[in-house]
């Protein structure tokens, strides 16, 4: 009996042995290769910084940053070993003892309720299995684990630990947990703060101090004492933890500041790296973008925007009222008015970087970048910039005369003989209703004409008959290749109402083109993206500068020395209160749709622009750029400005100053008015030589006139307005708005001829 019972115990413990090695060998063939830990790379996030370091915005499925065991805080790694792994250095990757009274706290519960891992198990669970609470996968991870053991040392192990475990808030490693529940670099961590991150590990939610602060007290305490009864930290160490407060809400992150901005290049990164770079491979992005600059922006854009709104609703409230007073006033529009959009830029005048960039308001539609809009009176400085090229001066006569165009069905010709406005309604009134007779009669916003003016004065009170003649002397198609050349990339067509702004083009486009004026006619391409890096620190890229030389610098001056002049006693008036060297251009475009201005210092150029989306017009007739646009930009812009010095634009080689007669635009004679002399700059070579002929004491409209015919020989009857343009009638009547109040107020520009077959 006792034979045969030995030989049932043998035989009973080979099949339990054989059993255990089949369990064992099952279990062993379904383990991954530990070596991938070499290669692993969770996901990790991409950070997008400004131009000072500063975090504006984050991708990330994780927020997550790989950090060397180097750069993390001693004792926030001692409060991670005290409170998951107190024996970590000193077992084999599992710790038999804590197996033991897990078990048998498990068996007596019939389920798995209390684990028993190391900071080893805890790794090899994360990184290569899953959550599941059951016994073979608990197996598999204490065979893990002494893989692990096997094939790294305790310090690379504890590295992968704390850059890969959980702490809540979505923060995955010890750098993201340091940011996210206290805003701070890792290695600006107290002791107080390291064991409270350590404490999270076990539950993040639950000892979370946002969501429950007294649990995360409790077990921030749990930590502290670990550590002092390890030696760790000393008593009077441990009291003053305890006595430090919980972060009481969450720090303020990356939050939403410059949503477009951050789109923008998102887009450019995506498409040369990748998404799945973006959003999972830690790329650090350094960026133009100045964070001081956008907060000031976004600020006063939706302060000014949104009182916008309200005028316009107490507007159209009023006339509600009226119209339900009074059957015969008609109401344009029975529902309140929409939301008005805008967008704003700024950029470096040196180099072309985005300094700040909205692209509108509660939108994903970047109008800054992507909306294509008429530019109106903003795009005759380049306009002027042709005429100074082609040989004028700023103290060239302009004749801001009336004038009618008509098409013989080739070409546009100027009806000769209709110099007022009397002769060009008798002329055109026989064909007003005629379809196959096509006028154009191009006017100004207050319906008056000056006469014969300086290029000065034109720009400065922003004349749009002076526009018109100028493209017809200088030739549309030179006055596109400039504006290219500056940096305008949309297609602009060669016609006469080209420096009305009819042709649409971006914020951007505009911004760049202005910048070019202010860099001494440099054009330098506006950027986003100073370097990337991947998450080792790697250079990716960076931004390498490509200038190119638009305009001479003796032009560029000039123009810009104009643009001073619309600011100091011009449409652009209201920005002089910021009481430095500026230039400037308002502009609004056709029916009121869209309102401009763009200025610059010998820093920075920003372009502002206001209207709707879908092309309505300002109700207020009266609400032009000047009194609309140009007040919040110079609330932004004396922010912005206060960190700049004040300091004038340089004068290049080749540019010298006269003083003149700023109404004949000779030298002055000692019978000129004081009031009309002033220094004018001109290109060496160009300043006039002849004296002032005018008797002031006179009337001087003809005697200019007699000056503007020697100068000008007679204007070209035919202009470049290409024939197949013209398809359409067009009959246009002279605005009869009254004159506005304010001297400031932009130009209104009236209906251009047809840009198109078939439009008005």
């Amino acid at each position: 009996m006792p034979r045969r019972r030995f030989w049932d115990i043998i035989a009973a413990s080979a099949v339990v042995i054989l059993a255990l090695a089949w369990m064992l060998r099952k279990l062993l063939l379904g383990l991954p290769d530990i070596r991938t830990l070499e290669t692993y790379t969770p996901p990790l996030t991409t950070r997008v910084y400004d131009r000072n370091g500063e975090v504006v915005a984050e991708f990330s499925i994780e927020k997550r940053t790989l950090l060397a065991l180097s750069q993390i805080p001693l004792e926030l790694q001692n409060a991670v070993i005290a409170v998951e792994d107190d024996q970590f250095f000193n077992h084999w990757g599992i710790s038999p003892k804590g197996i033991i009274r897990s078990a048998l706290i498990n068996f007596i519960h019939r389920r798995v309720v209390q684990g028993a891992s190391t900071i080893t198990q805890q790794l090899a669970k994360q990184i290569f299995l899953t959550r599941e609470r059951t016994m073979a996968r608990k197996i598999r991870e204490a065979l893990l684990a002494i893989q692990l053991e096997r094939n790294y040392s305790k310090s690379e192990i504890l590295q992968f630990y704390l850059n890969q475990v959980y702490f809540g808030e979505g923060a995955y490693g010890v750098k993201a947990a340091a940011h996210v529940y206290f805003g701070k670099d890792i290695q600006d961590l107290t002791l107080p703060e390291c064991a409270l991150i350590a404490g999270l590990i076990r539950s993040p939610r639950g000892y979370s101090p946002f969501v429950h602060p007294n649990r995360a007290k409790l077990r921030r305490s749990v930590v502290l004492d670990r550590m002092r009864s390890l030696g760790l930290i000393t008593p009077q160490q441990a009291a003053e933890a305890e006595a430090t407060p919980l972060p009481s809400a969450r720090p303020v992150g990356p939050s939403n500041l410059a949503p477009y901005f951050v789109s923008y290049i998102q887009h450019d990164i995506e498409r040369t790296y990748g998404t799945s770079s973006l959003w999972r491979g830690g790329l650090q992005i350094y960026t133009t973008l100045d964070a001081g600059i956008q907060r000031t922006a976004e600020r006063i854009f939706e302060q000014r925007l949104a009182d916008v709104d309200r005028r316009m609703l107490a507007d159209w409230t009023r006339r509600q009222k009226e119209a339900a007073e009074d059957p015969s006033i008609v109401m344009m529009s029975s529902t309140p008015p929409a939301a008005i959009q805008g967008a704003f830029l700024v950029l470096d005048v040196k180099t072309g970087a985005i300094r700040a960039m909205i692209g509108g308001r509660n939108s994903i539609f970047n109008r800054a970048t992507q909306a294509r809009r008429q530019p109106g009176s903003t795009f005759k400085p380049f306009v002027w910039a042709a005429a100074l090229e082609s040989g004028m001066t700023a103290a060239t006569l302009v004749d801001d005369s009336p004038l009618a165009y008509y098409y013989d069905g080739s070409d546009w010709r100027l009806l000769k003989g209709a110099t007022d406005v009397a002769a060009i309604n008798l002329a055109t009134a026989p064909f007003a209703v005629s379809p196959d007779f096509k006028i154009w009669v191009p006017a100004d916003f207050d319906n008056k004409f000056l006469g014969p003016i300086t290029l000065r004065r034109a720009i400065a009170k922003s004349r749009n008959i002076a526009s018109i003649r100028l493209v017809e002397r200088v030739g549309p198609p030179r006055v596109v290749e400039l504006a290219h050349k500056a940096g305008i990339v949309s297609d602009l067509e060669p016609v006469l109402a080209l420096g009305l702004g009819t042709s649409v083009v971006t914020p951007l486009e505009m911004a760049n083109a202005f910048e070019t004026l202010a860099n001494g006619g440099i054009r330098e391409t506006p950027y986003a993206v100073e370097r990337i890096e991947n998450n080792e620190g790697r250079e990716l890229e960076s931004h390498q500068g490509t200038e190119t030389e638009a305009l001479s610098p003796q032009i560029a001056y000039l123009v810009t020395n104009l643009l001073k002049g619309v600011v100091s006693a011009g449409t652009g008036r209201y920005a002089s209160r910021l009481n430095r060297p500026l230039a400037g251009k308002t502009g609004t475009s056709n029916e009121n749709r869209d309102l401009w201005f763009i200025g610059y210092t010998p820093d920075l150029v920003a372009a502002a622009w206001m209207g709707y989306d879908d092309f309505m017009s300002i109700p207020i007739h009266s609400w032009t750029a000047a009194v609309t646009v140009l007040p919040w930009w110079t609330e932004i812009m004396g922010e912005v400005l206060k960190d700049y010095p004040k300091k004038d634009f340089p004068v290049p080689l080749g540019v010298s100053f006269q003083k003149i007669d700023g109404i004949s635009g000779f030298l002055p004679l000692p019978t000129c008015p004081r009031a009309a002399l002033m220094m004018e700059s001109f290109k060496d070579g160009t300043a006039p030589t002849d004296f002032c002929p005018l008797d002031h004491n006179k009337d001087l409209k003809p005697q200019l006139e007699a000056i503007l015919q020697k100068e000008w020989g007679g204007a070209a009857e035919v202009s470049s307005y290409p024939a197949e343009a013209a398809t359409s009638t067009m009959t246009i009547q002279i605005s009869t708005e009254p004159e506005p109040a304010d001297e400031e107020s932009e130009p209104e520009l009236p209906p251009a001829p047809p840009a198109s077959p078939g439009k008005p």
